[in-house]
């Protein structure tokens, strides 16, 4: 059953049939040739056929699909550094308000005085809780975001004439692989340092990296392995020591949130992803929303135009001085930044805090819990997320990281990610987040605790792992051979 033919709409397609109907709209029932002028239509030899299905049948394919699908709405969804909680259904029923919704961009700010007076609340308040001076809304993603921070990185070393002899950004090992991608996306060259011994930067690494070269750096604090940096104030003196600047990465903000700020550890550009941390549902692609923050030095390099506070309680647009320009068409994803500000004031600064809070205890006892079953690199507390590692494991019954997260898919639980960071051995990279109970992570612990004795069982448990799974509509599919052999289209795949 887990392995039958999913019909696609071209299974399903029959000439003829249709799932729309203008019969009291005046246009034509059905027909391009009468609601498209003819040069406008292609030739009829080279039209690309599309399926042809009842609305019946449409809406059952889809809704059949969704049922098919795992999410946070559905259970724990512990991608490590990822964030997938649990978001209250409040946000999104502020942002299908149609007072907000139904808000033309390009409206004048005389008939958008609510939501300006939002954006910059919300700026306001991201400043706030990162420490920085001021914010662009505008980038659409975490690493739109980044690209962003390395932007206004580029107009700072040049402002001082420095801008071609500061060609390398440095990047830890245990990096995002954003980081390096942006990096280069950016115009500079990635400079990477190592591990210490703890799973911080190693600091003498970093010291006989920099140079009058160096642009800046960029960390995640907490980062990858879910540690926080314990040399983050030398790192950041060595740094501006050598005219660099700090680019603050955060998508691990979720458990300092209200506890510390980057500002306050010497960050001079921060990016935050809204949609992981402030409650925009996060996966499938989109929306998503990655604020930049910085200190005053870069305020006048930011994206523009800002809303802004122009006095006598009205608000606008401004251009700061030295823009960068914009970076996003309009004002970024509008109802994601809407979310945000929703998810802030209804917490407050002390809910925030409990997140951050709740956050970390949950990757706490999950890495307590593993222990002794799994091995742990890096042994020191947590924050968000925890990573263990299936090394002993694999080596003791051969079952590795990758079939421990498909038997999870059997036992109902989405997997962690996997086999990231690099730098740790078939790691298992857990982030129960802070909206799981304790009776879900006790549930999803005895899962990982469950595979494992399985497997050191004997050959009948190893096998179930390696087999794994088999209740789910698609099996296990060889990686390998689809990166090599992408099949993307319908005539390749019938073929």
């Amino acid at each position: 059953m887990g392995h039958e033919h999913e019909p696609t709409l071209f299974d399903l397609s029959v000439k003829g049939r249709r799932a729309a109907s203008f019969r009291t709209s005046g246009l034509p029932e059905w027909g391009a040739e009468e609601l498209v002028p003819a040069e406008f239509l292609a030739p009829e030899d080279e039209t690309v056929e599309l399926p042809e299905v009842s609305e019946r049948d449409l809406v059952a394919h889809f809704t059949r699909l969704t049922h098919r699908q795992y999410s946070v709405d559905l259970g724990a969804y512990p991608l490590g550094s990822c964030t997938m909680k649990y978001n209250p259904k409040s946000c999104d029923l502020a942002a299908s308000l149609p007072e907000f919704a139904n808000v033309h961009p390009a409206a004048p700010p005389s008939c958008s005085q609510g939501w300006l007076e939002l954006l910059v609340e919300l700026e306001e308040a991201l400043c706030e809780i990162t420490g920085m001076v001021a914010a662009t809304l505008q980038p659409s993603a975490g690493a739109a975001g980044e690209l962003t921070g390395l932007l206004l990185m580029r107009a700072y070393h040049s402002a001082k004439g420095e801008g071609t002899s500061r060609t390398r950004v440095i990047i830890p090992n245990s990096a995002h692989g954003t980081n390096p991608a942006s990096v280069t996306l950016g115009g500079y060259k990635v400079a990477t340092v190592g591990t210490n011994s703890r799973g911080g930067v190693d600091l003498d690494a970093l010291k006989a990296t920099l140079g009058p070269d160096v642009a800046g750096i960029m960390l995640t604090n907490p980062s990858t392995l879910g540690l926080f940096e314990e040399d983050i104030v030398e790192i950041a003196s060595a740094v501006h020591d050598a005219g660099g600047l700090l680019y603050y990465d955060g998508a691990n903000l979720n458990p300092i949130l209200g506890v510390v700020r980057p500002g306050d550890m010497g960050f001079d550009i921060v990016h935050l992803n809204l949609h992981k941390t402030f409650a925009t549902p996060h996966g499938g692609g989109g929306p998503g929303a990655g604020p930049v923050a910085v200190d005053e030095r870069l305020r006048e390099f930011l994206p523009g135009p800002r809303p802004a506070r122009l006095g006598d309680g009205r608000f606008g647009w401004q251009m700061p001085a030295r823009s960068i320009g914009r970076v996003h068409a309009w004002h970024g994803n509008a109802l994601v930044l809407l979310r945000a500000w929703t998810y802030i004031r209804l917490n407050g600064g002390d809910g925030l805090r409990s997140v951050a809070e709740m956050a970390t205890l949950n990757a706490n006892w999950m890495k307590e819990r593993l222990r002794g079953t799994y091995d742990i690199p890096y042994d020191r507390p947590v924050m968000h997320e925890c990573v263990v590692s299936a090394h002993g494991l694999a080596k003791e019954t051969g079952v590795r990281a990758l079939d421990v997260a498909k038997r999870l898919l059997e036992l109902g639980f989405h997997a962690p990610t996997v086999y990231f960071p690099l730098i740790v051995e078939e790691a298992l990279m857990i982030e129960p987040t802070e909206t799981e109970s304790p009776q879900t992570l006790d549930a999803l612990a005895g899962a990982f605790l469950q595979i494992a004795s399985e497997a050191r069982a004997g050959a009948a448990g190893a096998g179930a792992a390696h087999d794994a799974p088999s209740t789910t509509p698609v099996g296990r599919v060889d990686e390998a051979r689809a990166a090599r052999h992408l099949i993307a289209t319908i005539d390749q795949r019938a073929s």
